[in-house]
């Protein structure tokens, strides 16, 4: 192999890992890890979106490339959007759920003869108890990888047919970059899934506040991408 070539997907692959960190695919991992107890499971939960990622830039490479059509403007703005919609509605989830945990109720006593009352915040079990198959928490995350794939897809085939020497090298350098985001991905739904796992095992009141910083978070991310495409 051409030691450009092998240059070339060695960017790719770092780009990959770079596409990554893009805030919507922070944002919509950090919602799915944040349902999870253990580290293991968080970064399989970044995997899955990883090869949701993957496939679908595949699928556009072969189709541009080979089959030669045209990915327009209007459908990955169109497709943005619909990410940008499923950020504000995964972001609600996330708070719905949060919010739900969190309980007042009232605590009357009798104190030197006098009865008060109190108002105490309950804060209950946010995280699921019951065991889940691997396969369970594999969809959501893929199908998320998907559409974010289709959204980026058109700007990087463009680029890839204006620098690849041929289709194969072409095809190849989508899939390295795939790897890459993969990859990165892997990493990062594991650091974010550290405090979550560290909380599980002690404050239940802090799981809840990062839950909803989480679900906050997303829902912002989700707005301003429908508010750049609205505006585009």
């Amino acid at each position: 192999m051409d030691t450009s070539l092998i240059g070339t997907l060695g960017l790719g692959f770092l780009l990959g890992v770079r596409h990554a960190l893009d805030a919507d695919h922070v944002a919509a991992v950090s919602t799915f890890v944040s349902q999870e107890r253990g580290i293991l499971r968080a970064c399989l939960r970044g995997t899955f979106w990883g090869i949701g990622h993957t496939a679908a830039l595949l699928a556009a490479g072969v189709a541009v490339v080979v089959f030669k059509l045209q990915i327009s403007p209007a459908l990955e703005r169109g497709v943005e959007g619909v990410v940008g919609l499923v950020l504000v509605l995964l972001g609600s989830h996330v708070l719905v759920r949060t919010l739900g945990a969190v309980r007042l109720h009232r605590h009357e006593h009798t104190h030197d003869g006098t009865a008060h009352s109190h108002v105490h915040v309950h804060v209950g079990d946010v995280i699921e108890h019951r065991h889940r198959h691997l396969w369970q928490a594999a969809p959501q995350p893929l199908l998320m990888g998907l559409l974010h794939g289709l959204a980026g897809s058109g700007a990087l085939i463009l680029l890839v047919l204006t620098t690849m020497p041929s289709p194969v090298a072409a095809v190849l350098y989508v899939f390295v970059f795939g790897v890459g985001s993969t990859t990165g991905m892997l990493v990062l739904s594991g650091l974010i899934g550290v405090p979550f796992a560290l909380t599980a095992r002690g404050s239940r009141a802090l799981t809840v506040a990062l839950q909803a910083v989480v679900g906050a978070g997303t829902m912002l991310v989700g707005v301003l991408m429908l508010r750049g495409v609205l505006v585009a």
